[in-house]
């Protein structure tokens, strides 16, 4: 049976108990880290050692705060000249993160996580995205 994009976009953002692990409470993750868990590609990004200490130098909410600021710059524009090269794969633990979780380009976004290319990321779409990169955060720490 065929998945319309409507039904993927609500299964996307399925709203669940307040007592899950998720780092806002609001999305179930659940079967996307599975999925992501079967990438041998994706499973291959771990956090360093020195990411984990700039994560508990700088603190979680300054993390958060990065990952809004990088998905909100260089996820979330309907056009990015450079889409599929706008996310290093170094140099800050959100940036492993959006690589680990396939938000780090519309491409594996759309792949991923069902939200298509050429329009501007929701607010809701990017509190997703960011909540998807925090929680995996997390499970590394």
């Amino acid at each position: 049976m065929a998945t319309t994009e409507h039904s993927r976009q609500t299964d996307l953002f399925n709203f669940h108990d307040r007592n899950e692990t998720c780092p806002d409470s609001t999305y179930n993750l659940s079967e996307l880290f599975v999925r992501l868990s079967r990438s041998e590609f994706r499973s291959r990004f771990h956090l360093t050692e020195k990411d984990k200490e700039y994560i508990h130098k700088k603190g979680m909410s300054v993390i958060q705060s990065h990952a809004r600021d990088f998905i909100s710059k260089r996820l979330a524009p309907a056009i990015i000249p450079n889409d599929g090269k706008q996310t290093p794969m170094r140099g800050h633990p959100v940036f492993i993160a959006q690589h680990a979780t396939g938000c780090c380009c519309r491409k594996c976004f759309m792949k991923w996580h069902h939200i298509p290319a050429g329009r501007e990321l929701t607010a809701e779409e990017q509190r997703y995205a960011v909540s998807v990169v925090m929680e995996w955060i997390k499970r590394e720490l």
